[in-house]
């Protein structure tokens, strides 16, 4: 974030009244006045200010800053003169960026006075992954209420807020209200240095000063509360460890403890979606997590170079080295574990990019506050630690997801062993030499491998090594532990098993995510994980997969349920998604929880409210579709939902596919006409055009089950005729037509996909490498389709090439099984259908990287094929 710089003289504040805002926009270090438009006057104000700027605009992305004084902060006021200067610079100052708001990813307030910044977190930021084709910023930045300043033609806007949050309590917040502090204190903070937080805005807004002295928020009836916070090292946007730094996580600040963490990532995530990324790609999510006031949030790019260090340094060849890293693709399992060796190895120029990267996420991260949470030791080594330490006392763990020990079967040093805390603390004393530190980490010993021992002090034993090699580096360090190890086999971590992990680390320095907790949380399982504070946490998604799926009734009730669970250690909410751009108004919802107190009230109001939001207008007839799905799509409830899209249209066909849902299929189809009809009024805005799309393609993969039921009972009913029929449809027909409709969006394109693969490469053949890793991802998960189709997607392309072979081989296979009176053989179509998988994934053909095609009218082209017969009633 901005220094805090001196406050300009009053003179100078005068002289600029005519240009209290300014838009800086290009690829440039900031240098001062030259920014003006050539036609302004000079102004002496953004000399003063530019200098304490500690970063330039790099990238896609600019600053908006604007120059505030009390007298101008009443409503009516400060948005005239808002939108007069908008209209002069985006006309005049950067004509090549005046036509994208997207640009303006970061906000900030200067109080006349003081100088300070103040950054404004809106509750509703579109993620980056949902801007339109062209880059465009497809969703208004605030619920709140007040005078909304709107670009000429976006439709883009920021409001007033009437209320503000201080201490847990709205107070008023409008003309007459007003942030103040006595006295006024011009220096940028130091650690260690006092810091109150003044104030949230309502609907998750933040409104966030950081200073060296107590503040008050004073309203039309006085002071309405806020206290100093207790010295603490840590400052900036959504940092809510005021008071109680990470190092004791279990004591109580002077705010909510329960919304202290909004935590962000999966350890899965890094591989489903960030695998490929470039620091630009970070850039704009870091934009997007602190725009939704994310303070916790993993950072573990880079941790194989690291870890190459320590294994050379322990005497490993590089070729050893070489052997035991996975591929790109699949680090996220090799680091918890669960595999090693496969789709490798790592090409050194691997290791000097993600270094490179990860310098870039920490410092963007920590300049906004944010606490990277970075990797830790927890217990793997590759089997060549065996060859250089003999006499070392390792366990071989059993095989993970369908892999023979040839790719997982890790071993797994015992706790006792001398060589447990040497290797963890040289990794962690590389790591935080290369890195710095925020004192929290991750580790993971037994993600989805069932421990050794059942034994309690085993347990505790295999915990407290991996919590003292931490501390053996960083005495404050923390550890972050995902919680999914005791949801996923219940059946071993019973009661005793739970408290022998849970008790080995003292109590504040273990924090551990409930990852699931919007379906099956532990909490209520385990005494509030017996004490250890602990973060609820929505993975919703898994794989990635695209489907609309929610489960928001649940979302929404489950923090408040969980801070008023009795003896409640929560401290947070968080979102874990294994894989992210999808199903945008779940993690909408997620993130302003983060803020409030108590639910939402009315979501039926919430998601109408989102719709027109999003669109840039009220449409009763969109409002009405957002209602439907939720009442749908996303009201699953119960232990039996999951994100883990299991249609049959990406899945391999068989005879025995369960096509049921937990939602009526009309509502859907209803949805879909509702928002068809509601085109002509929204297709300008490319968040409805994404909409649309995404709610056509889930209407396809319900005809694709209802045309699947009927070739299956036209199978089992030996009528060939109608099989050909149905079959012929789903196949020839349908699935082509959704590929075209899935073509006309870039965020809908296998094409886009696989160059992120290519892009990150140095070379041809490691293009080449990088897109296989890629391939293999979506559609085998290993070489024998060892987790087949787990983070299936449904891109145009994939659904060509990957999707309708498959189905197409195997309706032939039921259609020639009818005519010649045998059996189906589904093992022989297996073994047919894995050489058309494998085809695919070792095929080089390039695919379209721009979209083609109009999204609306592919879109009204499958409705009215396909819509009337479901009003019929054919089905």
């Amino acid at each position: 974030m901005c220094p805090m710089l001196p406050s300009p003289p009053l003179s100078t504040v005068i002289s600029c009244a005519s240009l209290p805002v300014v838009v800086i926009c290009g690829h440039q270090r900031i240098r001062g006045t030259r920014l003006l438009p050539s036609s302004a006057p000079q102004c002496p104000l953004l000399t003063t200010l530019a200098p304490g700027l500690r970063r330039g605009v790099l990238g896609r992305e600019a600053l908006l800053l604007f120059l505030v004084s009390k007298a101008t902060a009443a409503v009516g006021l400060a948005g005239q003169l808002v939108w007069e200067i908008l209209t002069l610079f985006q006309v005049s100052q950067a004509p090549s960026h005046s036509q994208d708001p997207s640009q303006l990813c970061r906000y900030y307030l200067w109080e006349e006075g003081t100088g300070r910044p103040i950054f404004i977190s809106p509750s509703l930021i579109a993620h980056p992954d949902s801007m339109g084709a062209e880059g465009h910023w497809v969703t208004p930045l605030t619920r709140t209420v007040g005078t909304v300043f709107s670009f000429i033609s976006r439709a883009v806007a920021m409001a007033v807020p009437d209320t503000v949050l201080c201490e847990g309590q709205r107070v008023p917040f409008g003309p007459g209200a007003r942030v103040t502090r006595s006295p006024p204190h011009a220096g940028f903070p130091v650690p260690g240095k006092h810091r109150a937080e003044e104030g949230l805005w309502q609907g998750g807004m933040k409104v966030e000063y950081a200073t060296q002295i107590p503040a008050r928020l004073e309203g039309p009836g006085g002071v309405q509360g806020a206290s100093p916070s207790e010295a603490q090292p840590r400052w900036g946007l959504g940092d809510l460890f005021q008071g109680c730094g990470p190092c004791r996580v279990g004591c109580t600040p002077a705010h909510d403890t329960a919304r202290r963490y909004r935590y962000y990532q999966n350890v899965c995530t890094q591989s489903y979606s960030f695998v490929w990324w470039d620091w630009a790609r970070w850039e704009r999510e870091i934009d997007w997590m602190a725009l939704n006031g994310i303070n916790l949030a993993l950072a573990w790019s880079g941790q194989e170079a690291i870890w190459q260090r320590v294994y050379l340094a322990l005497g490993l060849t590089q070729t050893e080295i070489n052997e035991f890293f996975t591929g790109p693709a699949f680090l996220a399992w090799g680091r918890m574990g669960n595999l090693h060796t496969w789709d490798g190895p790592l090409p050194p120029s691997w290791h000097i990019k993600q270094l490179y990267l990860q310098h870039r996420v920490l410092d963007r991260m920590r300049s906004f506050g944010m606490t990277p949470v970075l990797p830790a030791f927890a217990g793997h080594v590759p089997e060549a630690v065996t060859r250089v330490f003999p006499q070392v006392n390792v366990t071989k763990m059993g095989s993970w997801g369908h892999f023979n020990c040839s790719y997982s079967c890790s071993f797994l040093l015992a706790p006792e062993d001398p060589m447990f805390p040497v290797i963890g603390s040289l990794f962690l004393r590389e790591l935080v030499k290369e890195f710095g530190t925020d004192h929290i980490y991750g580790a993971d010993t037994f993600n989805e491998m069932q421990p050794p021992s059942s034994a309690p002090s085993y347990l505790a034993a295999a915990t407290t090594a991996v919590y003292e090699a931490m501390i053996a580096v960083d005495t404050e360090a923390v550890w972050l532990l995902q919680g999914w190890l005791f949801q996923h086999q219940p059946q071993f971590w019973g009661p005793a098993q739970i408290g022998a992990v849970l008790g080995a680390v003292p109590r504040g320095r273990l924090l551990v995510l409930d990852l699931f907790a919007e379906s099956q949380p532990v909490y209520t399982r385990t005494a509030s994980f017996q004490g250890q504070p602990f973060i609820w946490c929505m993975l919703h998604n898994f794989g990635g997969n695209h489907g609309l799926f929610g489960a928001l009734e649940a979302v929404n009730g489950g923090p408040e349920a969980a801070r008023l669970f009795p003896n409640s250690t929560m401290v947070g909410t968080g979102m874990a998604p294994e894989g992210i751009s999808q199903n945008e108004v779940v993690y909408s919802l997620m993130a302003e929880l983060g803020w409030r107190k108590d639910p939402v009230p009315d979501l039926a109001a919430w998601v109408t409210n989102f719709a027109a939001q999003r669109y840039g207008v009220s449409h009763p007839d969109a409002g009405a579709a957002w209602r439907l799905l939720l009442r749908s799509v996303y009201n699953c409830s119960g232990e039996v939902c999951r994100g883990h899209n299991r249609s049959p249209l990406v899945r391999r066909p068989s005879l025995q596919m369960n096509t049921s849902v937990w939602y009526n299929r009309s509502s859907v189809f209803e949805a879909w006409r509702l928002l068809l009809t509601s085109a002509p009024s929204l297709a300008a805005s490319p968040a409805f055009r994404y909409d649309l799309l995404d709610l056509t393609r889930q209407a396809v993969q319900e005809l694709v089950s209802l045309y699947y039921e009927e070739a299956r009972s036209a199978y089992l009913s030996k009528e060939l005729t109608s099989l050909l029929r149905a079959g012929g449809v789903l196949a020839y027909e349908l699935l082509p037509a959704l590929d075209e409709l899935l073509g006309s969006d870039s965020r809908f394109l296998l094409g886009s996909w696989l160059e992120q693969a290519r892009a990150a490469a140095v070379s041809e053949a490691e293009a080449d490498f990088y897109e296989q890793n890629s391939r293999y991802q979506l559609t085998l998960w290993g070489p024998e389709g060892n987790i087949l189709d787990y983070a299936n997607k449904q891109l145009a392309g994939l659904v060509a090439n990957y999707y309708t072979p498959r189905w197409r081989l195997f309706l032939e296979a039921l259609a020639d099984s009818v005519a010649q009176g045998i059996p189906f053989q589904q093992h022989q179509f297996d073994k047919n259908a894995f050489q058309l998988e494998q085809a695919f994934v070792l095929s080089k053909p390039r695919y379209p990287s721009q979209p083609r095609g109009d999204t609306v009218d592919l879109a009204k082209k499958i409705f009215l094929k396909y819509y009337p017969r479901w009003v019929a009633g054919s089905w």
